[in-house]
C-alpha cells in the first residue's frame, strides 16, 4: 500500500511537472516573438485627396444681377431643370468641383415676388433641416457697403451640405447657395475638403457685388 502511495504521487508530480515545462516553454516561445512591442489598431485610412490649384477668376453673366470671384477649379453649369419643373429665375446655376466631386448650387430670387421675410425663413428651415445629424450649426453674418448682407452657416457634422448661404441687398435681389458633395457624409474624411472649399466661398461672399 505504501508503495503504490508513493508510485501514485510519483505520477501526479511527473504530469505536473510535464505541464509546467510546456506551459512554460509556451510563455517563452510567444513573449520572444512579441519582445517589448505593444500591439496597436491600425488607424483607419481615407482616401488620398489632390486638390485643385487654388486661384480666382470673376463671375459675371448677364443673366444675373450680381457678380464675384469665383474660384478658377468650379464650372458654371446653369440649371435648366428643377425637378421636373423650369427653375423660378434664369440666375440659378451649380459651380462644380469636379476634383471633389462636389457642387455649390446657387439660385436666385426678386424680392418683389417674394417676401423678404419668407425667403430668410425658408433658408434657416433648410440650413437647419440639417440638425438630426449635425453637430452644431454656426451662424456668420456679413455685412459690406452698397447693400451686400449675408448670412453662412457652417454645419458641422455628418450632414449632406455643410455650408450654406444667402445673400440679399434687403430691397430686390436675394441670392442662396448651398454646398453639397457626392459622397457618402463623412465628417472625419471630408473635414479637409470641407475646409478647403471654405475658404472660397468665404472669398466668394468678401468679392460679392450686386450690378443693379
Amino acid at each position: 500500500m505504501y508503495k503504490q502511495s508513493i508510485a501514485y504521487f510519483s505520477k501526479v508530480a511527473y504530469h505536473n511537472l510535464l505541464f509546467l515545462i510546456i506551459f512554460g516553454a509556451s510563455v517563452l516561445l510567444f513573449s520572444s516573438c512579441g519582445g517589448d512591442e505593444v500591439y496597436t489598431p491600425k488607424p483607419r485610412a481615407y482616401p488620398k485627396v489632390d486638390y485643385p490649384e487654388r486661384a480666382y477668376e470673376q463671375f459675371d453673366k448677364d443673366y444675373c444681377s450680381f457678380t464675384f470671384e469665383k474660384p478658377s477649379y468650379a464650372q458654371i453649369v446653369k440649371d435648366e431643370d428643377f425637378f421636373g419643373e423650369k427653375p423660378e429665375s434664369e440666375c440659378w446655376f451649380d459651380l462644380v468641383i469636379p476634383a471633389l466631386s462636389g457642387k455649390i448650387h446657387c439660385s436666385y430670387r426678386e424680392i418683389g415676388k417674394n417676401k423678404l421675410d419668407k425667403l430668410i425663413n425658408d433658408t434657416y428651415k433648410l440650413a437647419h433641416k440639417h440638425n438630426i445629424r449635425a453637430d452644431y450649426i454656426d451662424e456668420i453674418i456679413m455685412n459690406k457697403p452698397n447693400k451686400v448682407h449675408s448670412t453662412i452657416f457652417e454645419i458641422e457634422g455628418s450632414a449632406a451640405s455643410p455650408f450654406q448661404f444667402y445673400v440679399t441687398d434687403s430691397t430686390d435681389h436675394f441670392l442662396r447657395g448651398a454646398l453639397y458633395f457626392n459622397t457618402q457624409p463623412n465628417p472625419d474624411s471630408m473635414k479637409p475638403v470641407i475646409e478647403f472649399v471654405k475658404k472660397d466661398l468665404i472669398h466668394m461672399m468678401n468679392t460679392f457685388e450686386w450690378t443693379e
